[in-house]
């Protein structure tokens, strides 16, 4: 298990003039904030009495699941698409999941590991679709208010399906209304915004980020109903902008993914006056794309 994550004032390399902290996701042992949802989803069904579970990812809530599986004595079998972070799917192996590759992108994984758990009988663990994993992800927005003092301005969180920005958001809401709450999405992968912005389930048909977990094209009903009441905004984010924050923070010495990197990229677009507060997603990053973001930067999307 996991006690609670630091709240630690940013390098100023990375900070600038800003007065900013970080909420420390990243350095639990699975190098992202995914095990807070996890581990709540894979208890119920173990204590259901469920053997098997069965899930769909791109990474990081793969390598939740197949550690919350291990933790509780049942088996995590992950769908991830055959293009999927080495990186992560490797971490996943090393947690003892049986791992599928199959599908395109995360979608076409999820649809066919839907369809998988249905033909076997075995309970399919949508990631952003259950509300145990807002209920956890809220205790992130009540510990960095208890670790502030006061409440900071604004609060950044990256989106992916909207879990994680969906409970954050809903605790501040609660607890700290005026505090600016701000989501961020790949500009190449927009829906999460769309969304929002619309209060439907919009979806695209294709499209592709170095961001892998903000990579959706589907959005979650559930997810979008949350995400209304919880954010005030959603930001969207280039290619470009997410490789340039990815070098930034490396350079600064934190070594987040591209993901993380999404929200410190955000921070351009951002007019508050007072403390910001970056959710830092995880750390679990390609070697290959850093490199890449540090050689030809202009190779990526503006």
């Amino acid at each position: 298990m996991a006690a609670s994550t630091p709240l630690e004032r940013a390098p100023a390399r990375l900070a600038g003039r800003r007065e900013l902290w970080l909420k420390r996701e990243d350095i639990h042992e699975l190098g992202a904030f995914k095990w807070r949802g996890a581990l709540p989803v894979v208890l119920a069904l173990a204590e259901a009495g469920h053997t098997t579970i069965v899930t769909a990812s791109t990474g990081n809530h793969g390598a939740a699941v197949a550690w919350a599986c291990h933790e509780f004595g049942v088996t995590a079998r992950v769908f991830a698409p055959v293009n999927g972070n080495e990186t992560k799917l490797a971490l996943i192996e090393r947690l003892g999941a049986d791992v599928r590759l199959a599908g395109a992108d995360l979608d076409e994984a999820k649809e066919i590991a839907r369809f998988s758990a249905g033909k076997a009988g075995l309970p399919f663990f949508e990631d952003g679709a259950e509300p145990l994993q807002y209920d956890a992800y809220a205790a992130i927005g009540d510990e960095l208010l208890d670790q502030a003092g006061e409440p900071p301005a604004a609060v950044v969180v990256p989106i992916g399906n909207g879990a994680l920005a969906g409970g954050i958001g809903t605790a501040l809401a609660q607890r700290a209304p005026a505090v600016q709450r701000v989501g961020v999405v790949a500009k190449a992968m927009p829906v999460m915004a769309d969304a929002f912005a619309s209060g439907r389930a919009v979806t695209m048909s294709n499209g592709t980020t170095i961001a892998d977990g903000l990579a959706v094209r589907e959005p979650i009903p559930f997810a979008v109903h949350r995400l209304r009441d919880a954010l005030d905004g959603v930001l969207r984010i280039s290619e470009r902008e997410i490789a340039a924050a990815l070098v930034a923070c490396h350079d600064a010495g934190l070594r987040v993914e591209p993901s993380a990197a999404a929200g410190f990229a955000a921070l351009a677009q951002l007019a508050v006056d007072g403390p910001i507060v970056v959710i830092v997603t995880g750390r679990n990053f390609d070697e290959d794309v850093l490199a890449r973001a540090r050689s030809d930067l202009d190779s990526f999307p503006a």
